[in-house]
């Protein structure tokens, strides 16, 4: 069984984050999947989550994703999202103003995505 596994994390508009890591955590139709180095093959649907990758360093990346897909073969983990924000790239006071006037507007959606912003910026 391989040590690591190469992550590709890539939004409809750019590369977001690539990288070598040890564990993978996403939100997928069928649930929330982790994916290790030797995991079986897959292909799935992601929901908008956080996903939390575990980097070969020690370090750990989080981002807040919005629909898209996951694949993983040959310890290579492919991660195609709709909308992908690093966590440290969120703005949390506009993120808390978004959810607060989504709440307001009725918007579940709206509410869904900011919601999502908010756990991958504070991990709840």
């Amino acid at each position: 069984m391989a040590a690591e596994l190469h992550v590709e994390l890539v939004a409809a508009d750019r590369n977001v984050w690539s990288g070598e890591a040890h564990l993978v955590v996403a939100r997928t139709t069928s649930g929330d999947i982790g994916v290790m180095p030797g995991h079986q093959p897959l292909l799935g649907v992601l929901e908008s989550g956080p996903v939390t990758i575990r980097t070969s360093e020690g370090g750990t990346v989080v981002a807040a994703v919005h629909g898209g897909f996951i694949s993983f073969a040959e310890n290579k983990l492919s991660l195609l999202a709709e909308i992908a924000e690093l966590s440290d790239e969120i703005d949390v006071k506009r993120a808390e103003r978004a959810l607060e006037r989504a709440k307001s507007e009725a918007d579940a959606s709206a509410e869904r995505r900011a919601e999502v912003r908010m756990r991958a910026v504070t991990g709840h």
